[in-house]
């Protein structure tokens, strides 16, 4: 039975939005969800998957032209994590086909607008913390071994700061991230409102977000390895089971079997 999601109209800012706790593996039943959604919808489904994989085919091409590994994790991480955030029209597709209703391309283009200031606020804070992170890779390869060959003991100051700012820097991204593009497209709320649910959801939820961070690494290292054209597929799974974790995990009116 269709459900129908209310726009939060509280004022109050920076609120914590409530969460439900739910069991390590629902990511694979997300993951499951996202399936029948892309069979539900194959046409949305294949033109948006087109668009997003020329974002890693880009990344691909920046290395292979750069000549620097140095953009490789970064970019790899920032395509991983930021990626779905970025598909508030699959998230309509999945909405539209939640409620019953048949999506539209044209529909989910306008899904873009539905929050401008904080969707467009949160893109300028994923790019700012993009920005930082890469400044910081370059000052941190200051520390790469002037020599040839470098051995591991050489090599362990480097690794070992690297692999703690990447650890932290992506932990961060990655509670930010998780949630907060949905719950802003359906509630509407301020940028920060919605920051910091998603933030107590991923806090609330750590053995399931961990199932759900491994899904979205290996989905990925699978696009890659397919030469970005797996994301065609990919990219549609992962923004839709992102959209089935939201409507799993934030409070809100949504049909039975999500948990």
């Amino acid at each position: 039975m269709p459900t129908s999601h209310s726009v939060d109209k509280n004022p109050e800012f920076a609120r914590c939005l409530e969460s439900n706790q739910i069991a390590a593996l629902a990511p694979l039943h997300w993951l499951s969800l996202g399936c029948k959604d892309i069979v539900r919808a194959p046409i949305l489904s294949l033109v948006y998957g087109l668009v997003f994989s020329i974002i890693p085919a880009f990344i691909m091409w920046l290395v292979f032209q750069s000549g620097t590994h140095l953009v490789i994790l970064p970019a790899s991480v920032a395509f991983a994590l930021i990626g779905p955030a970025f598909a508030a029209g699959l998230y309509d597709v999945a909405w539209e086909l939640e409620k019953g209703h048949k999506p539209t391309l044209m529909h989910s283009l306008k899904s873009m607008f539905r929050n401008p200031a904080g969707e467009w606020g949160f893109a300028i804070l994923l790019m700012v913390i993009m920005i930082v992170w890469m400044r910081l890779a370059a000052l941190i390869h200051a520390l790469y071994p002037n020599v040839p060959n470098p051995n591991f003991e050489q090599l362990s100051a480097f690794l070992a700061l690297g692999s703690i700012v990447g650890g932290i820097l992506m932990m961060a991204v990655f509670a930010i991230s998780a949630f907060t593009p949905q719950i802003m497209m359906e509630r509407r709320v301020d940028i920060m409102t919605a920051v910091v649910s998603s933030i107590h959801a991923v806090g609330t939820n750590v053995p399931a977000m961990i199932v759900w961070g491994l899904s979205i690494a290996t989905l990925v290292v699978i696009g890659f390895l397919t030469g970005a054209a797996g994301f065609i597929i990919i990219m549609p799974l992962l923004s839709y089971a992102s959209w089935h974790g939201y409507i799993a995990i934030i409070k809100t009116k949504k049909p039975r079997g999500y948990e």
